[in-house]
């Protein structure tokens, strides 16, 4: 018995790697590509910066959405033990390997999609559609509809208001001075309030220990931050003289741009080891208890395993997709990507809070595409944009479909 725990705990780990390696080799364009695409840093320096990061994010904050991906979306109860470890390692399996085609294909899925997908699978094939919450299922695919339209229009009106308050003045590198110190305080606002937030200071308090006290603290921290970019554009401005200021403006946007990005590149680690150690850790529970139990803890030792997963996939594999949205949407500069990093991160926030297990490929790309509408429906490819509209609607289909396909092959050698 003591052997045949330990081997279905290292299969388990095993396909739990390889879905977090999945996760690295496709999402890791959410978070550096725009960076990467507007030249701010190089494909290499992405890929070392966001694998450090979204394994910090994963192993320190990752374990907040775990639970709805792993028992969440599917009514388990009465489910025998060898159909629960089944239907986890046949949704796991099903799901990486439609991420694997994807990455290949350089389109930017969604990998919260694809397990989803793969979990309904699971459930429609071990009882019916019963066994499937669809009241979770549509507030998750309600978050799938709403991630990528908010991420557009808070880029599109940020990249906008930028263009009015500094690019459309007569001197924009003074502007940009003037200016700078409130998109120092809005960057690291939202990049405090949103770690804090979800470390939660403190489990299960009331309002003001769990939402006001971030934002409080988040303030503070930013205030500080906007103090010292004021001091310090104001002796750049000193320091410049006449047109030798004009790089200022996206020299400022490209230093905020790499911070949104790091927060990014957090936030995915956090919001989407889910998508591999749910499942995963579902089997281990199923294993420790012999059915899914109401409350799952998730171990240090499993959440690690997702966050090195997730750091050897962008390692590996991470440059395709980072090419495709950085680089074939539209044109990126340092405004325009940081306009798309702050939404990205503004969007992952709300929808953190809220529990949703986000899609932040559809929110980056949605807010890319944001970006892009400011400066005209010209300025973006609409080719590519058809591509990966295509890929994000087989995304659902295709995991469940060979998640069924799966689970009757294993269903029928081993049961």
């Amino acid at each position: 018995m003591m052997e045949t725990t330990f081997l279905i705990t290292l299969l388990a780990a095993i396909l739990g790697f390889y879905m977090a390696w999945g996760i690295g080799a496709n999402d890791v364009a959410n978070s550096m590509a725009t960076a990467v695409g507007a030249k701010a840093i190089t494909a290499r320096q992405a890929v070392l910066i966001a694998g450090i990061l979204t394994a910090v994010g994963a192993i320190f904050i990752g374990s907040h959405v775990t639970g709805t991906v792993s028992k969440g979306i599917l009514d388990v109860e009465g489910q025998s033990e060898n159909i629960l470890i089944i239907g986890f390692m046949s949704a796991l399996l099903s799901a990486a390997l439609w991420i694997t085609l994807a990455s290949y294909l350089a389109l930017p899925i969604s990998t919260t999609h694809s397990i989803v997908g793969a979990m309904i699978g699971f459930g429609l094939m071990a009882g019916g559609t019963a066994m499937v919450s669809w009241d979770v299922v549509g507030k998750i695919a309600l978050s799938w509809l709403l991630s990528p339209l908010c991420g557009a229009l808070i880029a599109f009106l940020l990249f906008k208001l930028i263009v009015k308050m500094i690019f459309d003045k007569d001197n924009p590198d003074e502007a940009a001075i003037r200016l700078g110190p409130l998109f120092v305080f809005l960057t690291f606002f939202i990049i405090a309030a949103s770690l804090l937030m979800k470390t939660n200071l403190g489990n299960k308090l009331g309002f003001g220990e769990e939402i006001l006290l971030p934002l409080v603290v988040s303030g503070m921290v930013a205030c500080v931050a906007g103090l010292v970019g004021f001091y310090i554009l104001r002796n750049i401005e000193k320091r410049a003289n006449g047109n030798g200021r004009y790089m200022r403006v996206e020299d400022l946007f490209r230093k905020l741009q790499v911070m949104t990005s790091c927060y990014v590149a957090i936030a995915i680690g956090a919001n989407d080891v889910a998508n591999a150690i749910g499942p995963f850790m579902g089997i281990i529970a199923v294993t420790e208890h012999g059915f899914m139990p109401a409350e799952v803890t998730v171990p240090s030792w499993v959440l690690a395993i997702g966050g090195f997963g997730i750091a050897f996939g962008i390692f590996s594999y991470g440059y395709r997709v980072m090419k495709t949205i950085g680089h074939e949407i539209t044109e990126l500069t340092n405004t325009r990507g940081f306009s798309v990093d702050f939404a990205a991160a503004t969007t992952v926030l709300m929808a953190s809070k809220l529990g949703m297990p986000v899609s932040t490929t559809h929110t980056v790309v949605g807010a890319v595409i944001g970006v892009g509408l400011a400066r005209g429906l010209a300025a973006i490819d609409l080719r590519v944009i058809k591509k990966i509209a295509a890929s994000w609607l087989l995304t659902l289909p295709i995991a469940g479909a060979t998640c069924v396909g799966i689970f009757l092959l294993l269903r029928w050698i081993f049961i």
